[in-house]
């Protein structure tokens, strides 16, 4: 494996598994939380994700993306999983793009003792395009890791 495929298997694979772990263990816990505190929580999981995410999300559409273009060893299987991978980080960007960042931005706002009556609604949404777009990375991550294990 040359330098971009290892590269791009961290970087991806950071993304991946921070989205993920975001997903399905740290966000089942909060939403046990009393109001005040899960609000608290997610503005401040907003400060630090916000600060790295944007970052290493379109730097591993990129790089999975370059991986698939730029390869020296093209076999059938390898190409196709490689681009799959990349689809799966690009699609994943969008949906983050179109529906968690403005539902993000809308969060930052909200005074935790006086939320809008249907935050749990919004939060509900937000999570469901989490689901997908966690779903989308980690299965990206995988068919990275398979192209390169072949």
């Amino acid at each position: 494996m040359d330098f971009l495929g290892f590269i791009t298997l961290i970087i991806a694979g950071f993304t991946a598994c921070a989205e993920f772990t975001s997903y399905a263990l740290v966000h089942p816990v909060i939403r046990q939380l009393p109001q005040k505190q899960h609000i608290g929580f997610e503005q401040g999981s907003l400060k630090t994700y916000g600060l790295i995410m944007p970052i290493f999300m379109p730097v591993s559409v990129i790089l999975t993306l370059s991986f698939a273009l730029f390869t020296k060893e093209l076999g059938g299987i390898e190409l196709t999983s490689r681009f799959s991978s990349a689809g799966m980080f690009i699609l994943a960007t969008i949906i983050t793009i179109i529906y968690n960042v403005p539902i993000n931005k809308e969060i930052q706002q909200w005074d935790a003792d006086n939320p809008p009556t249907d935050w749990k609604e919004i939060r509900k949404r937000w999570m469901f395009f989490q689901s997908i777009r966690s779903w989308l990375l980690l299965i990206g991550f995988v068919l990275l890791c398979f192209s390169v294990s072949i």
